[in-house]
């Protein structure tokens, strides 16, 4: 990424991930701070201007989404949220905001979208009686359990629907917020009916402080593993991403720590640079860690088949390679060493039913 002559190189912004704006691939303008041509020092990073959150209420057409991925183990998905104010350098789902004309860089994780009728767009969805229950995954795109959950509670409106319809969940979360629906959470597993799956991306909290600005601190993430775990609710660890030359060095160490808090099943998924992204983690690279960058790039090239990122199915979760196949074979002996993934969890959907529609209705 060349930075023109009067534009300020990539710093960090205190609470963000990204280090800038960048345009998404369907604007024809780009925009960049610039600084006066009298200077002769860039504005330090407290100079910067600090983006607040904006939340917009979206009235949403329908809630949810479904998939045939070959290399995602579930169909059906639910996003409380458009946009993440978690701010992980590193997400996947950043492109997504250019379809709304927005940026995916400091936009994705300051210009958000709350979904106000999913818990209704939900129960009119298993209420339709070609609907064929199947386990519905949140956190799929955007993490439902991201800061302003506190305040929306649409999340927990959700679980409320499918928890009264006896509908399996499955929860990913990089946040110890999702202990606040303990109640809901523990119910449903008790039918074996959910189960929560929190993403420790790094142990150390100046890393994730960089790289996931708004996640929950690594040691609440293996407190809420252990939390979950002692209520009865099968929980697992999902290290994602992976990012060599920088978190790959703590696989074993997530893993049994995560085992010792409880969890029974691990996952794990190398970096992902799609679209928008690349540029993005380039920039944090810069900003993060200046003399390690090109090592870094070089071996996510190499587990890429020489590029920057390969989207082929299967392949763009774990990469290929010398590099990729030692973390997968590292990650593999750290499960068998912790006794992690030794059987494999099937939530039911035979539980489901509409009976509590049906009693309802007959009220009237």
């Amino acid at each position: 990424m060349e930075i023109s002559k009067h534009a300020l190189p990539p710093a960090s912004i205190k609470g963000r991930g990204s280090c800038s704006n960048v345009r998404s691939r369907y604007e024809a303008w780009c925009r960049e701070p610039i600084f006066d041509d009298d200077s002769s020092e860039t504005p330090d990073a407290d100079e910067r201007p600090k983006p607040r959150t904006t939340v917009w209420m979206q009235q949403a057409k329908s809630i949810i989404s479904t998939n045939q991925s070959p290399d995602i183990p579930f169909d059906a998905s639910i996003n409380p949220y458009q946009g993440c104010e978690h701010g992980c350098i590193y997400c996947y789902a950043r492109p997504s905001h250019a379809y709304l004309g927005l940026s995916p860089g400091l936009d994705f994780e300051t210009k958000l979208f709350a979904k106000k009728n999913a818990a209704e767009l939900l129960e009119a969805e298993l209420l339709n009686k070609h609907y064929v229950p199947k386990v519905i995954v949140l956190g799929a795109n955007t993490d439902p359990y991201q800061p302003i959950e506190r305040e929306y509670r649409i999340t927990r409106s959700i679980l409320a629907v499918l928890e009264r319809y006896n509908h399996p969940v499955s929860i990913t979360t990089k946040s110890g917020l999702v202990a606040r629906d303990i109640d809901i959470l523990e119910r449903m597993a008790s039918k074996n009916l959910a189960r929560v799956f929190v993403s420790v991306t790094s142990l150390q909290s100046e890393v994730s402080r960089t790289l996931e600005p708004r996640a929950s601190a690594p040691a609440r993430r293996l407190a809420t593993i252990r939390r979950l775990s002692e209520a009865g609710v099968p929980t697992g660890v999902l290290i994602a991403p992976v990012i060599p030359a920088i978190t790959d060095v703590e696989l074993e160490e997530i893993v049994s720590g995560a085992a010792e808090a409880g969890a029974t099943s691990a996952a794990y998924i190398l970096l992902r640079l799609p679209r928008e992204v690349a540029e993005l983690f380039s920039e944090w690279l810069q900003a993060h860690y200046p003399l390690r960058a090109k090592h870094v790039q070089s071996l996510m090239s190499q587990m890429r088949g020489g590029r920057v990122y390969d989207a082929a199915f299967v392949t763009r979760m774990t990469g290929t390679g010398i590099f990729a196949d030692l973390i997968r074979n590292r990650f593999s002996l750290a499960c068998k060493k912790n006794g992690i993934n030794t059987e494999r969890l099937v939530l039911r959907t035979d539980l489901f039913s509409r009976l509590c529609s049906e009693t309802q209705l007959s009220l009237f």
